[in-house]
Formats: structure tokens, sequence, C-alpha cells
């Protein structure tokens, strides 16, 4: 047996790794972090393919008017399912929350700050001018800060994260709001204005946290991933993504979806809003982290019944 599983193994090895990714520049820089913590424990070349996706073709609609979250990721799975890759490296938050069939995502970098930021002209949130235009792709944030200030113009925005910067500097809005791992991987640092809570606003579910996919039934790439796998991201990335599936959560549902591991505890805030934004849904519970996976459920359930499907559009 140990004989056999050895000439398996040989069969499997390879000499180079094909990585895919989405051609913008926060895209490849992930890339680059996973090509890094691959060449640890692969000593073969490692080579990264840049595929254009349908989400990054068009920068200008609400991405559920074009088909949703899968935007950023089917061609690239494409290409997986097709073996002209061998592994994909996605932004968690941009994935669907149902896996692609034949496809497995359960390989993550430890995570980056789940955190939001606002930039704008030198001004705090609560000191931005009434009527001021502030620019999101999100309803969930759009939602959380019409809480704090009902009293300004929230506008979408789309485009990579300099798309953005420049057009708030050419004035077309007064204040953006972004994810800071992005602009902390771009070193960006200095443009943030502002750096909002977890408890303030509630980021949605993966954010921060580079995913890994693989196939299901591909052994050799499958043990690689597990070398390179942070335990605790893994954790919370199920933990956030088995919420949206019980919820049937697009990129459209106002979500957020927060888990934090405390020694042998993980805390579980979630944030669900109505279509119209007027009714919110809160939970936040704290279990052992053995039980992560029932919690999501159980919290998804309960969001579920108290919203009565008013979240779906």
């Amino acid at each position: 047996l140990n004989y056999k599983n050895v000439i398996k193994i040989a069969f499997m090895k390879r000499d180079n790794i094909i990585i895919g990714s989405r051609g913008s520049k926060l895209a490849l820089i992930y890339a680059e972090k996973v090509k890094n913590e691959l060449s640890r424990v692969f000593s073969g070349k490692i080579e990264i393919k840049k595929i254009i996706t349908t989400g990054d073709e068009n920068q200008k609609d609400r991405l559920s008017s074009l088909g949703g979250k899968g935007l950023f990721s089917s061609n690239i799975e494409k290409e997986l399912k097709e073996g002209k890759i061998d592994l994909a490296v996605h932004a968690l938050k941009d994935m669907p929350s149902f896996e692609t069939s034949g496809l497995k995502t359960n390989c993550f970098l430890k995570r980056n700050s789940p955190n939001e930021i606002l930039i704008s002209n030198n001004k705090q949130f609560i000191d931005l001018e009434k009527g001021s235009i502030v620019g999101t792709s999100s309803f969930r944030r759009e939602y959380q800060l019409k809480n704090i200030r009902s009293d300004l113009n929230y506008k979408l925005i789309r485009g990579n994260v300099d798309t953005r910067i420049r057009k708030l500097e050419d004035n077309e809005y007064d204040a953006i709001i972004l994810s800071k791992a992005g602009i902390e991987s771009l070193n960006l640092q200095e443009k943030i204005t502002e750096e909002f809570t977890v408890e303030k606003l509630i980021p949605c579910a993966g954010q921060g946290i580079i995913a890994i996919q693989c196939k299901d039934n591909d052994d050799y790439i499958l043990d690689l991933l597990e070398k390179i796998n942070d335990t605790e991201t893994r954790i919370i990335a199920n933990t956030e993504r088995e919420v949206l599936k019980i919820l049937e959560g697009d990129c459209d549902t106002a979500i957020g979806v927060f888990a934090k591991l405390d020694n042998e505890n993980i805390e579980l805030s979630t944030e669900l809003f109505s279509v119209d934004g007027e009714e919110r849904y809160f939970i936040k519970e704290t279990v052992l982290k053995e039980n992560h996976l029932s919690l999501a459920k159980k919290i998804g359930d309960d969001l579920k019944n108290k919203s009565k499907g008013s979240y779906k559009r």
C-alpha cells in the first residue's frame, strides 16, 4: 500500500504551477502573495496568468444587473476546470457563496484587515457637508452609513481602487468608502481619511481574505495548499460564508457578517437590511469555535425568519 502511494504521488508531482488571477493591480498583488507562500513548499516554477473577467470589462453598471458576483470568478473557474491553470486566487468577498461543481475553495491566507475606510478631502464622515456625494458599490455600506448620516447622497461607484480615487480627486464624489485591505495592499495608506471599526460598520463576509481555489480531485495541489493554509482564517471564512449560503445571499444582499476568534470561542456578528434599507436585523452570538458552522446555520436561519424575506431583491 505504501509503495502504491509513493507511485501515485510521484505520478501526480509536477514541475510547474500556473496561478490564475484577475488582471487588476490589486488582484495581481494577491496572486503574488500566494506565489510567495507556495514557493516555501514547492520547488518548481510558479507562473501567474492574467485572466480577463466580465466584471473587469464592465466597470460602470451595478454587478447585479450584469449577473452578480460570479462575474469576477466564472472566467477564471472555466480555465481551472479546463486544466489551463492549476489554481485560482480570489478576493473571497467577490466569490459566490456556493461552490462551483468540481472545484474547491478551502485554503485561505491569514486575514488582512476587514475594516472599512473613508477617503475624502480631509473631512471625517461626520463632518461632511449635508448633501455630499458618497461613492460606494455596496447596498450594505450605503444602508449602514445612512443609519449614521441620512442627509448625504449615496451614489454607485465602480472601477478599481485607482479609478475610484481618481473620480474622487476629479470631484465626481466628495468621499468614497473602500476596504482597508485593498488600500494597504496597494500601499495607499496615506489616502485614508478615516477608519471605521468592525463594530460601527460590520464588513461583508470574507472581506480582507485571500482565497485559493483548485479542482476538488487534484490531490497534489490540495496537499500543497494545506501547507500554506491559515487555520484560523479557514474557520472564520467558512463561518461567514455559511451565513450567506443559508440566506442565499448575492452581491445585492445588504448583509454584514463578521466572525472573530477569541481563544477557544468564536463570536459572530451579523447585520441584515431589507431591500429598501428601512429594516435592520442584528444578531451577535458566541460559541465554542468547534461549533462554528452550527452557529452560522442558526444565525442564518434566525435572520431569514426575522426578516421574512424582506432582504431579497
